[in-house]
């Protein structure tokens, strides 16, 4: 598996990660936990040293599951987590200091670990500001409770307040071939200031991946894309060309449409880390199979 740098920083991960919150939410009911704790080991056997969750997912569950699946590898893999939630009050946000901290010490003990690699705000909290969410992370970076310090969904100006207080080392955000939001603003100023970039969603929810059309039918209390525009028919309708040649291509390059999906990715820029998520052992294998 080939490694990349997070920015500047000089955080070494695979590739290609893993993202783990289809396995306890989002995308259906939560997958057997057995079955996800193969999937989960199996992907660290094939190389992905990058994996992804927050106590959000489940809540908490995934969390727990990533805690256990990695146990026997903690020395061998990167392990990032998300804080930024109030999950009494869920949607809600809060990244009041105190909170964060208090996030920090009992995903500790779901995770398993002594540390968190990379500690990510989930969501920018409007009444607390950046500079604060930032200066906690450097209180626990300083306490060795986190290693890194990263922002998910955060505005080039929001990240570049942050950045002073204590550097980024990656922001993750929705990019992929039909979400380009970050191409703008952010991955420019990412470039300038050294910060690597960690792609959520690189395969479209599934879209891009050619095995979703106008007439699948999404499960309204678990299925977060039931609630989605982009997932209504007619939308899905409209996006086919996009599916349909990235299926042009990936015959060509004797590939799947979900490899020239990530392979496009990883093109755009060395210090780029998509995080695909999956349950099946296939797709997983599938998914690493675009480095190459």
């Amino acid at each position: 598996m080939e490694k990349r740098k997070l920015g500047k920083s000089g955080l070494e991960v695979s590739a290609i990660g893993f993202g783990c919150m289809n396995m306890s939410f989002g995308y259906g009911p939560a997958a057997d936990k057995k079955q996800a704790i193969s999937v989960i080991r199996a992907a660290v056997e094939s190389g992905v040293t990058f994996f992804e969750t927050a106590e959000v997912y489940g809540p908490l569950t995934n969390e727990e599951l990533v805690g256990e699946a990695l146990a026997p590898f903690r020395d061998k893999v990167v392990i990032a987590t998300k804080y930024g939630f109030d999950l009494a009050a869920f949607p809600g946000l809060n990244s009041r200091p105190e909170h964060i901290k208090q996030v920090a010490e009992a995903s500790l003990k779901r995770l398993k670990i002594d540390a968190i690699d990379l500690f990510y705000q989930h969501r920018v909290d409007p009444n607390v500001p950046i500079e604060d969410v930032a200066g906690a992370v450097y209180e626990l970076i300083q306490e060795g409770k986190v290693r890194h310090f990263g922002l998910s969904e955060a505005g080039a100006r929001t990240i570049r307040r942050a950045h002073v207080i204590q550097p980024v080392t990656a922001v993750q955000s929705e990019y992929s071939l039909w979400t380009r939001d970050p191409e703008a603003e952010v991955l420019p100023m990412c470039e300038e200031l050294g910060i690597g970039f960690v792609p959520w969603s690189p395969l479209g929810q599934g879209f891009l991946t050619g095995k979703i059309d106008s007439t699948m039918i999404f499960d309204s209390t678990s299925d977060l894309r039931a609630s989605f525009p982009r997932f209504t028919p007619e939308a899905r309708k409209a996006n086919q060309p996009v599916v349909d040649l990235l299926s042009s291509i990936a015959k060509r390059k004797k590939a799947t449409p979900a490899q020239i999906a990530l392979a496009w990715l990883l093109a755009q820029k060395p210090w780029i880390v998509p995080i695909p998520g999956t349950r099946k052992l296939e797709r997983m294998v599938e998914n690493i199979g675009a480095v190459t």
